[in-house]
């Protein structure tokens, strides 16, 4: 790779967090396939258990997400900017994500429910499942539906997009007016590094004592009040150039806290396992130790990112547009492989080799294939092929 990778210049389009865009949905990839042998529960497990899972996946498990929003939400700053309005920014945000969201809840979530459901004595193959029993409300052998499973975060995403658009049509002085404030405050000294990681400790906190922690778009607080400022914050960086210097001031103190605060996680994971409840002063630590991870975290790796990998590579563009329809397939992909693969027993690296091989081929087939079909493309969250498109300035669906 070293050989055709050339320095240039910063543009509008910044190569180093295409990179950890790639890179974190590569990982969260990873992560998935982790789950099917970690001790936690999951959409469907192997006939391994392997507790050692639980202290690398649990320095993970805090900012994985998270970043996944902050980049996204800098994307989105140049897709506002590329289409100079609201209306038009949310018009493109509804074709490459609300498309894909409806494709993959009627083609590729039913393929993990059939699994679901036969884990728990269904009789009835895909296709039965697909035309009868998919499409109900409420729960269905142990299952609630409908349910949108790993795309959630599409969900989420869009929701941040709109009601983001929504400000910017409406209030775009006062959106302007807050964000200058926050980027003038957040510039002076080492603000940038504690006071965000505080207020995001204390909500999350305080969220714990008052709503149950669950999934679900209008039941998710705990989750929404982390990924929308990280989502905020990933946004308003890309048109604030002015925050790079601070970010570059902190990010080796960010780096130190965010290895005391994983330490803290699998602190707590190892002693508190499974279905144990810790202490609430210990479940109130760690929940702060999570989110001040997940920021010094994403502060440290975009300063990485920009510092080391804003370079551009003759492979970036592909994979750059690869990730989201991977990250659409992996996880049906990797239960359908795990349902299938277990009757065979195989041993724990075997099923892990065949795992990361077979879901890497088919979401590979799965994007090479939509990318070559005019109507499929939108589908899978990609747009329009044009031989004149500028490589820089292909908009990325997340």
């Amino acid at each position: 790779m070293t050989e055709t990778i050339v320095q240039s210049p910063r543009t509008d389009r910044h190569y180093g967090l295409d990179w950890l865009r790639i890179a974190a949905f590569a990982l969260l990839i990873v992560y998935h396939i982790g789950m099917v042998f970690a001790p936690w529960d999951w959409v469907i497990k192997t006939n391994h258990r392997i507790p050692a899972l639980i202290a690398p996946m649990s320095l993970l498990t805090p900012w994985r997400l998270a970043l996944l929003f902050a980049v996204s939400g800098y994307a989105s700053w140049h897709l506002f900017a590329k289409s100079g309005s609201a209306g038009r920014f949310l018009r493109s945000r509804n074709v490459r994500l609300l498309i894909p969201l409806a494709f993959g809840m009627v083609a590729l979530v039913p393929v993990e429910m059939w699994v679901r459901v036969m884990d728990k004595g269904y009789p009835h193959g895909l296709i039965q499942f697909w035309v009868h029993d998919y499409w109900r409300s409420g729960e269905f052998w142990g299952r609630e539906f409908p349910s949108w499973e790993h795309l959630w975060f599409v969900a989420y995403l869009w929701t941040y997009t709109a009601i983001l658009a929504a400000m910017l049509a409406w209030r775009r002085r006062w959106f302007d007016a807050c964000s200058a404030f926050a980027v003038s405050w957040l510039s002076k000294g080492w603000r940038i590094l504690w006071a965000p990681a505080a207020l995001l400790a204390i909500v999350k906190v305080g969220l714990m004592f008052v709503v149950e922690e669950e999934h679900g778009l209008f039941r998710d607080w705990a989750g929404h009040a982390q990924y929308v400022p990280m989502f905020l914050f990933g946004f308003v960086l890309a048109g604030a150039p002015q925050l790079w210097p601070p970010l570059q001031r902190v990010w080796k103190a960010a780096l130190g806290i965010a290895a005391v605060s994983g330490a803290i996680v699998v602190v707590v994971e190892l002693v508190f396992p499974g279905e144990a409840i810790p202490p609430h002063w210990v479940m109130a630590s760690e929940r702060a130790a999570q989110v001040v991870m997940a920021w010094t975290m994403t502060i440290a790796l975009f300063v990485l990112a920009d510092r080391y990998w804003n370079r551009d590579h003759r492979l970036r563009k592909t994979l750059a547009e690869a990730v989201f329809p991977f990250y659409l397939a992996h996880q049906p992909v990797i239960v359908l492989i795990t349902w299938y693969s277990l009757p065979y027993k195989f041993p724990a690296p075997v099923e892990f080799a065949v795992l990361i091989t077979g879901t890497a081929a088919i979401c590979a087939a799965f994007y090479l294939i939509g990318r070559e079909i005019g109507w499929l493309r939108p589908l899978i969250g990609l747009g329009p092929r044009s031989a004149h498109k500028l490589p820089d300035s292909s908009p990325q669906p997340a």
